[in-house]
């Protein structure tokens, strides 16, 4: 099994996986080691904002990689794509946007940008498409598609229609022992000016059987307009790994048994360019250092604070990037499932000292507080208190007067809190206060269902339940 990874995780996971391939410079300098240029049988790209990764490729070679990456950490959460990528389908357009149609592909929706496809596009019309571009469930965005059909490949991809006598690389042609099959084009990518010929043959090897795979699934298939929405064909898997607080300090750990790597890498990495950048400057600047501080604490009585996630130099981060005192700031409040709800904007009104952060929401009129009872008012206000790294966080709803309506506790994965986002996983069970005392704990049906699912590990669910225990007792 042959993985390729890219972005803020490589060294990381370079050091997780074994036989990785196609690594950057950078990552060869780092491990001091030349990694073959050969085809991948699995593809790590970054999720949009540095929340995890997208995992995609051979399904058994997948099926591997997401478990390993399971045993990161608690707060590893997976989930796999209903569009994987590089799968084909006849599907239905069942909506005309300003750039681009909704595709229904029978497993799911996708998005065909108008610049994807010459003929003009209307709901109802029957299309057969490819998807380019998984999106993980968390993002704002659907599957991207293309009507060009493609065998995707680092090293070579064969694209249906294109003449298989051209090529990317001609030079090729002559010295390979087979050429692209009749009906397909041949593009090599960039890595492959660096494979040998081995590999670039076993590469052409690899796509001409999944193409003639492909051809016959076309030559059996009724067309678009018969069959949508169905697949056609789908050979690779996709999951999309959400990391969680805990999990990039394990990242974290992996990296640091490689080069020298400060408290909290990761999780300030996944927050902003800016921040990214910062990190790499400290790392280089400063690695004797930061070598020392990994083996040696300060001192001898401070051992059990030497743990790098209790170094995070939290108010360092937030003082340079964010948030801050009367900062707007976002509530991604994620859910088991995979998805994100929105639970709106409020104001920074507070930054202790030991790290918490407070958060004043102004609420609409209409419905009831969930679990509580009480309808919601013109005039109220939400005050949430997130401190980062804790598994849960309690709101007090008041009325305009100041009148306090009730408390809500909510567990969940252990929060973080970027520039302009808190972000967390809520895990479903959580914890009431009344306005007259009453204790009360709720949705632990929801939590059960969630594991039941699979959309939770029965290990985070009951870490969960103990926080949910220890919250119901100190109220």
């Amino acid at each position: 099994m042959t993985v390729r990874v890219r972005g803020i995780y490589t060294t990381a996971l370079t050091a997780l996986f074994d036989d990785v391939v196609q690594a950057s410079p950078a990552i060869q300098d780092r491990f001091d080691e030349s990694f073959p240029v050969e085809p991948a049988d699995v593809v790590v790209d970054p999720t949009p904002r540095r929340q995890g990764i997208v995992v995609s490729g051979q399904v058994d070679a997948v099926e591997s990689v997401h478990s390993s990456l399971q045993s990161i950490g608690t707060d590893t959460l997976s989930w796999e794509a209903s569009l994987p990528r590089g799968a084909v389908y006849a599907g239905e357009v069942t909506e005309t946007l300003g750039s681009g149609a909704l595709v229904d592909c029978g497993d799911g929706t996708g998005f065909l940008p108008y610049s994807k496809t010459a003929r003009r596009i209307e709901t109802g019309d029957t299309v057969r498409v490819q998807v380019t571009e998984p999106q993980p469930p968390w993002v704002d965005g659907r599957p991207v598609l293309d009507v060009t059909v493609q065998i995707p490949g680092e090293l070579l991809t064969l694209v249906r229609g294109g003449d298989s006598g051209t090529t990317s690389a001609p030079e090729l042609a002559d010295i390979l022992p087979e050429s692209p099959p009749d009906g397909w084009g041949a593009d090599w990518g960039r890595a492959a000016d660096e494979a040998g010929l081995d590999a670039l043959s076993d590469a052409l090897s690899r796509q001409t059987e999944r193409a003639d795979e492909l051809d016959s699934k076309f030559t059996e298939a009724e067309p678009p307009a018969e069959a949508a929405p169905t697949q056609y064909w789908a050979d690779e898997r996709t999951y999309f790994i959400w990391f969680g607080r805990e999990s990039r300090f394990e990242l974290d750990d992996l990296r640091r048994s490689v080069t020298p790597t400060m408290p909290g890498h990761h999780r300030i990495k996944a927050a902003t360019d800016s921040a990214s950048n910062a990190v790499d400057f400290v790392e280089q600047v400063t690695p004797s250092l930061l070598s020392d501080a990994a083996e040696t604490p300060l001192h001898p009585e401070a051992a059990e604070e030497s743990d790098p996630a209790e170094q995070f130099p939290f108010d360092a981060v937030t003082d340079q990037f964010g948030p801050a005192e009367g900062n707007t700031i976002r509530l991604g409040h994620g859910k088991p499932a995979g998805h994100r709800i929105e639970l709106g904007r409020g104001e920074v009104t507070e930054i202790a000292d030991d790290g918490t952060v407070t958060v004043r929401r102004e609420l609409s009129g209409g419905g009831t507080y969930d679990a509580l009872g009480v309808d919601r008012e013109d005039g109220d206000v939400a005050i949430t208190k997130f401190k980062e790294g804790r598994w849960w966080y309690p709101t007090v709803y008041r009325s305009e007067a100041g009148e306090k309506r009730g408390t809500y506790v909510n567990i969940c994965t252990p929060v973080e809190v970027f520039p302009d986002q808190i972000r967390y996983v809520d895990l479903h069970v959580d914890v009431i206060k009344h306005a007259d005392g009453t204790v009360e704990r709720v949705d632990d049906d929801e939590l059960d269902e969630a594991v039941s699912a699979g959309n939770l590990s029965p290990e985070l669910a009951e870490k969960a339940r103990s926080v949910a225990r220890a919250i119901e007792s100190a109220l």
